[in-house]
C-alpha cells in the first residue's frame, strides 16, 4: 500500500515537473528563445502581418518610387552590420544611421508606419527586423520584380554603433567583394545577383565623379567606361554640381536585367559594378543571368534565393534580441 502510494506521488510529481518545464519552454519560445526564422512563423498570432506591411509599402512607393531602392539598400546595410537585426533603424548620436554610408538612406518612415499598424493589430509580436525584411521584398515586387517567400521570426538587436559600419565600397575590386560576401556566408552567385539589385536606385555624384573626370589622378575618365556614356554622366554630375545619378540609366524604377546588360556594355557608374565584367567567374554568372550562356539562370528567381540567404545572416535569437515597441529605440 505504502509502496504504491509512493509510486503514485512520484508519478504525480513528475507530471507536474513536465508541465512546468513545458510551460516555461513555451514562455521562452514566445520571447524568442530557440526561435529560428521560417515561413509562416507568426501564424494566428499575427495573421495579417504580410498584408499590413504590403499595404504600407505600396502607399509609400506609389507616392515616391525612390522608397523602393531605399528599402532595398537599407536592408542590405542592416544585414551586413551585426546581421539582419534592425539595428540600422535605431536612432542615436553614434548609431549605425549616422555612419557615412548610411546618411543618405531613406525609408525609415515606411518601417515606422508599418510598426505602428502592427502594434495596434498584434502588440509586441512582430520585430522591426522582420518588418524591414518584408518591406524590402514588397518594394522589389512593386518595382516589377519577382516575389519570394520570406522566413520570419527574427529578433531586434540592442546594439547599433557607427563604428561597426564597414560596408563594401563603390571602388572595391572583385576580390574584395568576394571576400566581403563570403564573410557573410554568401557566394559569388549571391554577390552578382544581389549587385543586380542596382537595377533600381541612384548613387551620389560624389561617389562617381572621379571616374568620369579624373580617374586615378590621370585627369581623364576611366578608359574602361563606354566612351559614349562619359558625357552623359559628366552632364548629370558636373565637377561643381549635381546630386545623384541613376544606377541603371533609363530604367531606374524598373526591377529587371537592364542593369546587368549595362554592366556587360560598360555603361554603369560605379567601378565596383563595372569590374564584375572583367573577372572570369563573375562574368560567366552575368552571362547566365542574361541567358547568354548555358545553363541559364533566371534573375528574378536567383535574386529571391540570395535575398533569403542574406536575410538570415546572424539573426538574433533568445536573449540576444527583443521585439521593440518602437523601431528607433530599444525597449
Amino acid at each position: 500500500m505504502s509502496r504504491g502510494y509512493n509510486f503514485l506521488c512520484i508519478l504525480v510529481t513528475f507530471s507536474v515537473l513536465v508541465a512546468a518545464v513545458t510551460a516555461q519552454g513555451n514562455r521562452v519560445s514566445s520571447r524568442g528563445g530557440g526561435r529560428r526564422p521560417r515561413v509562416g512563423f507568426y501564424g494566428d498570432r499575427c495573421r495579417n502581418v504580410e498584408s499590413i506591411v504590403r499595404s504600407v509599402v505600396q502607399s509609400h512607393v506609389r507616392s515616391n518610387p525612390a522608397n523602393a531602392p531605399g528599402l532595398l539598400r537599407m536592408h542590405f546595410h542592416d544585414c551586413f552590420v551585426r546581421g539582419c537585426d534592425g539595428s540600422i533603424l535605431l536612432a542615436g548620436n553614434a548609431s549605425e544611421r549616422t555612419a557615412g554610408p548610411n546618411r543618405s538612406l531613406r525609408g525609415f518612415e515606411v518601417i515606422d508606419e508599418a510598426k505602428t499598424r502592427l502594434e495596434a493589430a498584434c502588440p509586441r509580436t512582430v520585430s522591426c527586423a522582420d518588418i524591414l525584411t518584408l518591406a524590402t521584398r514588397d518594394a522589389v515586387v512593386l518595382s516589377g520584380g519577382q516575389s519570394w517567400k520570406v522566413p520570419l521570426g527574427r529578433l531586434d538587436g540592442r546594439i547599433s554603433q557607427a563604428s561597426d559600419v564597414n560596408l563594401p565600397g563603390p571602388s572595391d575590386p572583385v576580390s574584395k567583394q568576394k571576400q566581403d560576401f563570403a564573410a557573410k556566408t554568401l557566394n559569388t552567385l549571391d554577390l552578382v545577383t544581389l549587385v543586380g539589385g542596382h537595377t533600381i536606385g541612384t548613387a551620389g555624384c560624389g561617389l562617381v565623379r572621379g571616374r568620369f573626370f579624373n580617374f586615378n589622378g590621370t585627369g581623364q575618365p576611366d578608359p574602361s567606361i563606354d566612351p559614349s556614356f562619359v558625357p552623359l554622366i559628366q552632364a548629370r554630375c558636373p565637377q561643381n554640381g549635381g546630386t545623384r545619378v541613376e544606377l541603371d540609366e533609363g530604367s531606374v524604377d524598373r526591377f529587371d536585367t537592364s542593369f546587368l546588360r549595362k554592366v556587360r556594355s560598360s555603361r554603369v557608374v560605379l567601378q565596383s559594378d563595372l569590374v564584375l565584367w572583367k573577372d572570369t567567374e563573375t562574368r560567366v554568372i552575368i552571362e547566365r543571368l542574361l541567358g547568354l550562356r548555358r545553363p541559364s539562370l533566371k534573375f528574378g528567381t536567383e535574386f529571391g534565393k540570395s535575398m533569403v540567404k542574406m536575410s538570415l545572416i546572424e539573426v538574433k535569437t533568445g536573449s540576444d534580441g527583443e521585439i521593440r515597441r518602437v523601431c528607433s529605440a530599444i525597449n
